[in-house]
């Protein structure tokens, strides 16, 4: 379903031209990250405890790693992966499969979850919680420290920042909503949270997202089979992108121009039929994406 003319994908229906970028399907797809140095998207499959890499000018796809799952990762500045993983933190080289490992722990949480790098190299990490109430955010500073910034939540997921970097999002898979912050820079602060948007039960489990350059909040839906595009200023549903696979878990921005949304799938084991579930997907869109930033947590 279109929005307004800004940021209206070119095509419709949209299905006709989501491009499958791998026949291979993974069980639970999630994080994807563009590398622009290496014109690359990173995906991780995470029960499978697999990192994938697709690489645009020639299509291939390889795994970078394979080990204990990764719930999500950053690009470090020095082009390493920074991988966050059931009880630690890794360092990987894609290019060689090197790992360096930082141990963490946290007595609430079964694994980490969705990651993001903010200007200054911190990363804020989510957990899953061993209960509904365990799970939270973390911040990880370049100087080695760590801090639990709040718990109340089974399930943290998806997160950005506004263009003006101003504002943080934040997703709450377990109330069905997506908060945001307001955020210092300097500091690393998030304060004055609020609701961005609750979701309609028809509207499906909103799980990751990202932030194109005006502003729009891009999240994907569990349960609900799409993306939804939401305006910045009340968090209204503006453009609806069909994907063919019922669990849709995260999309970030990517290509030449950033303006191809790449989105990850995962399969359920009770619709063994469901032949787009697990697929790794990208489309076209008159969006463009801000360039992400990279973490400094193993480099200075």
């Amino acid at each position: 379903m279109p929005g307004g003319a800004s940021g209206r994908l070119r095509i419709d229906p949209f299905l006709t031209y989501m491009k499958s970028l791998s026949p291979m399907r993974c069980q639970l797809g999630e994080g994807p990250l563009w590398d622009a140095d290496r014109r690359t998207l990173f995906w991780t499959d995470i029960p499978g405890g697999e990192l994938h890499a697709w690489h645009q000018a020639t299509g291939e796809i390889r795994r970078v790693y394979r080990g204990e799952p990764v719930g999500g990762f950053t690009l470090e500045a020095d082009g390493a992966l920074a991988l966050f993983r059931v009880s630690d933190i890794a360092r990987l080289d894609p290019e060689d499969g090197r790992l360096q490992t930082r141990p963490f722990s946290d007595s609430g949480m079964a694994r980490f979850n969705d990651v993001t790098a903010d200007v200054r190299g911190r990363v804020f990490a989510g957990t899953i919680g061993r209960d509904d109430q365990s799970g939270g955010l973390f911040r990880f500073d370049p100087d080695g420290s760590d801090r639990l910034l709040f718990r109340g939540t089974g399930c943290s997921n998806g997160m950005g920042f506004s263009p003006d970097g101003r504002r943080m999002y934040w997703t709450c898979s377990t109330t069905r909503k997506i908060f945001h912050f307001d955020y210092a820079a300097d500091t690393g602060e998030l304060t004055h949270r609020r609701v961005f948007h609750a979701c309609h039960p028809d509207e499906g489990i909103p799980d990751g997202l990202c932030v194109d350059r005006e502003g729009f909040v891009w999240s994907a839906r569990w349960t609900g089979s799409c993306i939804v595009r939401q305006s910045p200023a009340d968090g209204a549903i503006v453009q609806t992108i069909p994907v063919p696979a019922e669990l849709v878990t995260s999309c970030c921005f990517g290509g030449e121009a950033r303006s191809t949304l790449f989105i990850t799938t995962a399969r359920q084991a009770d619709k063994p039929d469901e032949s787009g579930a697990g697929g790794v997907y990208a489309i076209e869109t008159e969006a463009e994406g801000i360039p992400g930033h990279r973490s400094r947590l193993f480099c200075s």
